[in-house]
């Protein structure tokens, strides 16, 4: 599954704080220097849709704060109702 996000460095703490239409919104502690935000979206993401960190692919986006990211080792709909869950 590939899914777009938003990310938003630098903040008190990891989390996903919405989804606008087809775009993820997520804060993450790690500054965007030398790519320790994208490292640290890479790993909260992992944990958030529960795959290894192995199965994440930063595709597009890798110096700015709009990113594509693939997701592999699980199904879309298992996937989806992760997303589903998001207010």
């Amino acid at each position: 599954m590939v899914i777009k996000v938003r990310v938003i460095p630098n903040s008190k703490r990891n989390e996903v704080i919405s989804r606008v239409g087809s775009i993820l919104r997520v804060k993450v502690t790690a500054p965007a220097v030398d790519g320790k935000a994208n490292e640290e979206l890479c790993d909260f993401l992992a944990d958030f849709f529960d795959v290894k960190r192995s199965m994440i692919f930063l595709r597009k986006g890798e110096r700015g704060r709009e990113k594509t990211i693939e997701i592999v080792g699980r199904s879309e709909e298992e996937l989806n109702e992760v997303l589903d869950t998001i207010p």
